[in-house]
């Protein structure tokens, strides 16, 4: 189906930039701006308002932005109908996930839903929580399961389960065998955290500010962008830092990092399941998530 330019003019409305979009959608900008050119010369006016910094829609582009996401909602909807029809799982899903789940979790789940349903081809894409989330608004995945907080307004939340964050550190350091730590320990130590952006750094630092630990209290250390580069930082000494149990799991068995929890503060957050309020869910994400549903997920730490 010719679906592509109006993705990729969705894609420019809701991010307001032709080079955010091209990363959104990976093609280049010049390819973006070749799209949105045709899509202009087909309808004869201007879609979008590019006087100054800014890119807004034009009237005629709000009309067309409206009528794209009702047609690429049906393209969807026709998929699923089919495919219930004729009772078969087949063809892609495009699944996105935040750092965590995305690198801890997803891999053994989708590994045994790929062996129960081989026909299907499954793509994952991996990044921080924001990202993914305006991956899936402009249609480039089907489904999206994130840690912290999303819009509820815009989207279909459902729980997938309760993660933990644990305090990591070196071997080496003060904290390695203590049971737990009081909260106010930590603005007294080196701290890594992720980029913002990320649904772990979010969740760290609400619950910080909840127990009078504030941003500018922290010692921040370093700031990076994924959390194994965390976790190789924090194995070297160079400070501590909270990441998932998920995440900590078979460095603590191995012996490279240690972890405890705090007294006062406890860091729990939900995984969640999200899709566009707006978009119908294809037959195949619907047996995805059912399979999600019922798959034997095993504590982190057992």
């Amino acid at each position: 189906m010719e679906d592509h330019k109006l993705r990729v003019f969705c894609a420019v409305a809701e991010t307001k930039s032709f080079s955010k979009a091209s990363e959104l959608i990976h093609l280049t900008q010049p390819a973006v701006s070749l799209q949105v050119q045709a899509m202009e010369e087909l309808y004869e006016t201007r879609l979008f308002d590019r006087s100054g910094n800014s890119i807004n829609l034009t009237p005629a582009g709000e009309i067309l932005y409206k009528r794209a996401k009702e047609i690429l909602a049906l393209y969807a909807e026709a998929q699923k109908n089919i495919s219930e029809i004729t009772g078969a799982v087949k063809g892609s899903l495009s699944i996105g996930a935040s750092s965590t789940i995305g690198n801890y979790l997803l891999p053994s789940i989708i590994s045994a839903f790929k062996r129960k349903v081989p026909q299907v081809n499954i793509s994952l894409v991996v990044n921080n929580t924001k990202t993914i989330t305006e991956k899936l608004n402009a249609g480039e995945i089907d489904i999206a399961l994130v840690e912290g907080d999303v819009s509820k307004q815009r989207f279909t939340v459902d729980t997938l389960l309760s993660d933990e964050l644990v305090v990591i550190m070196s071997p080496a350091h003060p904290w390695a065998e203590r049971r737990n730590i009081p909260g106010m320990d930590l603005i007294k130590e080196p701290l890594i955290l992720r980029e913002e952006g990320s649904g772990t750094r979010q969740i760290i630092l609400k619950h910080l500010e909840d127990h009078g630990i504030k941003l500018d209290h922290l010692k921040i250390s370093l700031v990076l962008g994924s959390t194994e580069s965390i976790k190789s930082a924090v194995e070297e000494g160079v400070g501590v830092s909270i990441v998932s149990a998920w995440a900590a799991r078979q460095a603590i068995r191995h012996g490279t990092l240690k972890a405890t929890t705090f007294k006062d503060v406890k860091f729990h957050r939900t995984f969640s399941i999200i899709s566009p309020k707006r978009n119908y869910c294809t037959h195949t994400a619907k047996e995805f998530l059912n399979f999600l549903k019922v798959y034997p997920i095993r504590s982190p730490m057992s």
